[in-house]
């Protein structure tokens, strides 16, 4: 590393704004394979990390190549609040509120949007945004105080908010679409099929979905649960129900 090198970086990362942390490997690499663009990358240990791109996202080596700055440890562990067992972290920047809601908004949709009700946990978040991603919906959109894209959610969805678009609104301000909200009171999803341009509500796992969202409800689903069982963690219901609606894939 040149000292030189080392203090540009630094630089970058304090100066550049609407950036978001991509903390770790996996978090780099998704991010860039879905387009983010990110202007600064720093590990402790470049060829470690060139290991895991070696087998883990070949696809992007040279690109995470040219992009990593080894930096000494400590610089790395002053620039970020917990250091990743990867020893890599990145800015990436926050794609555009007004892309990010002409996707979600746009209609006809070829998947649904994940629409989460006032969520409490910054984990579940981004849990959630992994899972959208991982199944190609069109978006995830919470209501509520929490930030999406902090830190923390954005860790746990392993970069993958890049991957789809994720945003919050005013609970009046949603996107258009049939609304099914998952409640105990509903029919059981395994009833109905879900339309691609549906909005799939959730509220958290303590206090359900709010009594405004459930009055605009399209349609109540419930999950199956075994009686006694008080409730699934949010994001495996999110997953139980975008694996309702995208079906079982053809055999053979």
């Amino acid at each position: 590393m040149s000292e030189d090198e080392v203090t540009h970086a630094v630089r970058r990362w304090h100066e550049t704004p609407g950036a978001v942390l991509l903390d770790g490997f996996h978090a780099l690499k998704h991010a860039l394979r879905f387009g983010a663009d990110v202007p600064v990358a720093i590990t402790s240990d470049k060829e470690a990390a060139l290991r895991l791109a070696r087998g883990l996202a070949d696809d992007l080596t040279d690109r995470i190549g040219d992009l990593l700055v080894e930096v000494p440890p400590q610089v790395i562990g002053d620039l970020v609040p917990r250091v990743h067992p990867t020893q890599v972290a990145a800015l990436g920047i926050r794609p555009g509120r007004r892309e990010n809601l002409a996707k979600v908004s746009e209609l006809p949709r070829a998947a649904p949007v994940v629409v989460l009700d006032n969520p409490r946990n910054l984990g579940n978040i981004g849990a959630v945004v992994r899972l959208a991603a991982g199944f190609g919906a069109t978006g995830v959109v919470t209501t509520g105080g929490m930030d999406p894209w902090h830190a923390n959610a954005v860790r746990a969805g392993a970069g993958l908010h890049f991957a789809t678009a994720v945003e919050r609104l005013p609970f009046d301000e949603l996107p258009p679409g049939p609304v099914y909200a998952l409640d105990p009171e509903g029919d059981d999803i395994r009833s109905v099929e879900l339309p691609d341009d549906a909005l799939l509500a959730f509220g958290s796992e303590r206090h359900g979905i709010s009594p405004g969202l459930k009055a605009r409800a399209t349609t109540l689903l419930r999950l199956p649960m075994r009686p006694q069982v008080s409730s699934y963690n949010l994001a495996t219901s999110v997953a139980m129900a975008l694996f309702h609606w995208g079906g079982t894939p053809p055999q053979g």
